[in-house]
């Protein structure tokens, strides 16, 4: 019963429920890039809305990418998530193997990079950080 009543609450909450999200189609992404299995995967399990960090998609997804485009365009970024308390934007940076850049967006280029990940877990494992420091 206890069981039940936890699950209610949290797909209520939006844990564990699936959701169609709105990515960029593989005919908007640069050729060879596809979203990362690791990505995928914190997706489908519902683990995109770490505050201050949330999953961008749809219109501001496309937005976002056609702005870092025309902004930044020495460079090839795939942008995935925003900070909700400033214009910071994670992205995978095509051109460096895959790994994940903070964009502090609208900085003039050369000033725009914040942070640099390995792995998307490596940039997960921060966003939680962020996520408890922002809620205390």
């Amino acid at each position: 019963m206890l069981r039940n009543a936890l699950s209610k609450r949290l797909v209520r909450h939006g844990v564990g429920r699936m959701k169609t999200l709105n990515l960029l189609a593989a005919s908007e992404l640069p050729d060879g890039f596809t979203y990362p299995k690791q990505f995928c995967h914190a997706v489908d399990l519902g683990l995109m809305n770490l505050e201050p960090w949330y999953l961008i998609e749809g219109e501001e997804l496309r937005k976002t990418f056609a702005g870092l485009r025309e902004r930044y365009q020495g460079r090839k970024l795939i942008p995935f998530a925003r900070r909700q308390d400033n214009d910071d934007i994670a992205c995978w940076d095509v051109q460096s193997d895959l790994v994940i850049v903070v964009i502090h967006d609208f900085a003039s280029p050369g000033w725009e990079q914040r942070g640099r990940f390995e792995c998307f877990w490596d940039w997960f494992r921060q966003a939680v950080e962020d996520m408890i420091e922002f809620d205390t």
